[in-house]
């Protein structure tokens, strides 16, 4: 059970009220991650600004992207998170056999170099707080400065919304597979 009520619309004052219908009309809903975000609406309005920015406006390929949530998700046992972004990695042509290594646990191993990469950056990221030098060099050969600040961020978001989600015991929405069955 969650910890937080889920914010509906209707519970927002009239002031908040853009908050809640940008999210929706960003995403194309508001789930519970974001309907618990709405507990603190400036708070809601400010996190979901940046992952806005590094969903939908980064230069970031969606695969790279794709597979670091999935990583960070792992790393973090975040199931709900895992839910919601395993689909999408299918659907931006995330390879199964990407998949199965990091929900496995095995990434980087089993995944191409280039892909696997990244998935090696956001274990290190989440359990130590910064890439090893290698790591570093290697996302930054393959990204650039900017890029490579991207999926830092991207990082930082996706544990910041994991940290939420497992502290405030977000559910999952009702229809959603979770395919992580050594999380769940």
């Amino acid at each position: 059970m969650a910890k937080l009520p889920y914010v509906s619309r209707e519970e927002l004052s009239e002031d908040k009220l853009h908050i809640y219908d940008h999210i929706s009309e960003t995403r194309g809903n508001v789930l519970n991650i974001f309907r618990t975000l709405l507990n603190s609406p400036d708070a809601a309005e400010v996190v979901t600004a940046v992952g806005e920015y590094i969903r939908f406006k980064s230069l970031l390929d969606p695969i790279i992207r794709e597979i670091t949530i999935l990583s960070v998700a792992r790393e973090t046992n975040a199931v709900y998170e895992w839910a919601q972004h395993e689909p999408i990695a299918r659907s931006e042509g995330v390879s199964l056999s990407t998949i199965d290594a990091i929900r496995s646990g095995r990434a980087p191993m089993g995944i191409p170099a280039k892909e696997g990469i990244f998935a090696q950056a956001a274990r290190e990221i989440v359990q130590k707080g910064e890439m090893t030098n290698r790591t570093y060099q290697a996302v930054e050969h393959l990204l650039g400065p900017v890029q490579t600040l991207d999926l830092v961020v991207l990082v930082g978001y996706y544990t910041l919304l994991a940290n939420i989600m497992r502290t405030f015991a977000v559910e999952i929405e009702d229809g959603v597979n979770v395919n992580f069955p050594d999380l769940a």
